[in-house]
C-alpha cells in the first residue's frame, strides 16, 4: 500500500488503526502517535487530528482512558481497548480485508 495522491488516510482508517494499536495493550496519546508517525513515513499522513479521533472512539465505547504516569515520569491519558472496541475492531478488520480483497482481484483481472 502507497501513499494516496493527496497523502491522506482512506475514509475510515484512523479508528481501525487506532484500535489495532491498542489491541496490543494500553497506551498513552503520545505513544499512539509516535506510531502513526512511523506509519505516516512509509504509507501516508493523517490529514484528521488524532485526540479528536480517540474522544470519539471514547464517546463510541470502543476505548476507555484514565490519567497515569509515563515512564518519564509525566502524566498522560492511557487509552486501552473495551470489549464494545475488540468487536469494533473484528468488525473494521473484515470490512478492511473484504474492501482490499475486493479490489485486489479487480486488479488482477487488468
Amino acid at each position: 500500500m502507497g501513499k494516496t495522491s493527496s497523502g491522506e488516510l482512506l475514509q475510515g482508517t484512523l479508528p481501525l488503526l487506532v484500535l489495532r494499536i491498542l489491541f496490543a495493550g494500553p497506551s498513552h496519546g503520545f505513544a499512539i502517535a509516535r506510531r502513526f508517525r512511523w506509519f505516516r513515513r512509509r504509507f501516508f499522513a493523517p490529514k484528521k487530528s488524532l485526540y479528536p479521533a480517540l474522544h470519539k472512539m471514547e464517546l463510541e465505547g470502543w476505548i476507555e482512558s484514565e490519567w497515569g504516569t509515563t515512564e518519564n515520569n509525566r502524566q498522560a491519558k492511557y487509552y486501552r481497548l473495551t470489549a464494545s472496541g475488540r468487536k469494533q475492531l473484528k468488525r473494521e478488520t473484515e470490512r478492511w480485508s473484504s474492501i482490499a480483497g475486493a479490489i485486489s482481484a479487480i486488479l488482477m483481472e487488468a
